[in-house]
């Protein structure tokens, strides 16, 4: 019931975005006398910023075409090197690009946005590394013959993608994915799989929750897993090839998101509206490119987001050194020489300042020269990996680590 509602009340409101959409370019229309006077042009913006707050989406495109490299313009091809059900490897091949660059495998969060949300990561790492990434499938999509899809299988996913791209990779982990790639490398390491990466990253992400706890933190932890089956789990509907499968939709995500920070969203279209009315078109089409990223949201499995609500946010399985897959409980002294660097937002208000640090305490088998920590000040989550201090502070550092463990 709870996704068939949704559903109609969408349906509902795409029709009423495209009557607004309609109206704006009528009021704006330079034979209509009242786009110079009156109020013509606030009438208009105001359709303008409700016709694109409520339209539909579907899953961006990465739109990267090009890069540069020491001043030069190349030509960016995306291909799908491997693909599963729940998911494809995508690369990032540019034409012309120096044969020796670092293998990089950016793991994008399963956590209710298509990996496009990571397009300024992808965009900032292509001129000097061979750019690989998790494309994960909006679960509502993937047929119930396609099976399940839990930890155990995001975990297995990582490791035969890391074993098709080859020995040498390095890996980014950006928020939720920080925990299974951690447990991929760990695995990898105490198998002594040749394929374990050089060195992995993590960025704002999840390791240890009892550090600094968030309001999601919180939101996790005061409910029982019963709790969450019962009230936030819905059944995919028809006509989408997922009906029947159990998911935890991304509507429900992006609205605890938006919840969130209220305000700040509010005041963004208040600043949209503004700028619209003033003609400054292009300050209203970055934030509607933001929103456009934002909004556009996909459904995990059921199985999948309570795993991850139990084993991370109330069990805190990998650093009390519970944590298991497929049985066998992971050892998180095997990694010895996988270089880690774990990176933190000032002021993250998904990841506390202490949760991704966590890693480099737990990595007992680890020289502390192959351990790096980095605190972005003033930086949000979002801004961890996009935005002018992901490219011109983060990015940076990154780079480096990467550089410096290369082989």
């Amino acid at each position: 019931m709870l996704y068939s509602a949704y559903e109609f009340h969408r349906n509902l409101l795409a029709g009423v975005s495209a009557i607004a959409n309609a109206g704006a370019e009528m009021l704006n229309h330079p034979a209509n006398p009242l786009a110079y006077f009156g109020g013509g042009p606030i009438l208009a913006s105001a359709l303008e910023v409700f016709a694109h707050a409520s339209a539909p989406r579907g899953k961006p495109a990465f739109g990267l075409d090009h890069t540069v490299i020491n001043g030069k313009k190349h030509t960016v091809n995306e291909v799908i090197e491997a693909r599963k059900g729940f998911g494809q490897l995508k690369h990032f091949i540019v034409e012309g690009a120096p044969k020796d660059q670092p293998k990089l495998l950016i793991v994008a969060p399963m956590s209710g946005h298509y990996a496009t949300l990571l397009r300024g990561t992808v965009e900032r790492m292509l001129p000097g590394h061979d750019v690989w990434i998790t494309d994960w499938r909006d679960a509502r999509n993937v047929p119930l013959s396609d099976g399940n899809f839990d930890l155990d299988d995001y975990i297995d996913y990582l490791i035969d993608w890391l074993a098709h791209i080859g020995p040498g990779a390095h890996m980014l982990a950006v928020c939720q994915p920080s925990v299974p790639s951690y447990a991929a490398v760990c695995l990898m390491s105490a198998a002594k799989d040749p394929n374990r990466p050089r060195s992995l990253t993590m960025m704002g992400g999840p390791i240890d929750t009892r550090e600094a706890p968030t309001v999601v933190n919180t939101l996790a932890t005061e409910r029982p897993i019963s709790w969450f089956e019962q009230n936030v789990v819905a059944t995919v509907p028809f006509p989408y090839a997922g009906a029947g499968r159990r998911v935890y939709p991304g509507f429900m995500q992006l609205a605890g998101f938006m919840s969130m920070n209220l305000g700040n969203h509010m005041m963004s279209h208040w600043e949209m509206f503004k700028h619209l009315v003033e003609g400054d078109d292009e300050s209203a089409d970055m934030t509607k490119g933001f929103y456009d990223e934002y909004r556009s949201v996909c459904d995990m499995t059921a199985e999948f987001y309570l795993q991850t609500v139990q084993e991370v946010f109330q069990k805190h399985s990998l650093p009390k050194g519970e944590f298991v897959h497929r049985g066998k409980r992971i050892d998180t002294g095997a990694i010895e020489d996988v270089a880690i660097l774990t990176i933190e937002g000032e002021r993250d208000d998904i990841s506390g300042l202490g949760q991704t640090k966590a890693a480099l305490k737990i990595s007992t088998g680890l020289p502390e020269t192959m351990k790096k920590y980095y605190m972005a000040k003033g930086v949000g989550h979002y801004g961890i990996f996009n935005g002018n201090k992901w490219r011109n502070k983060i990015a940076p550092v990154v780079e480096e680590w990467i550089a410096t463990h290369n082989g």
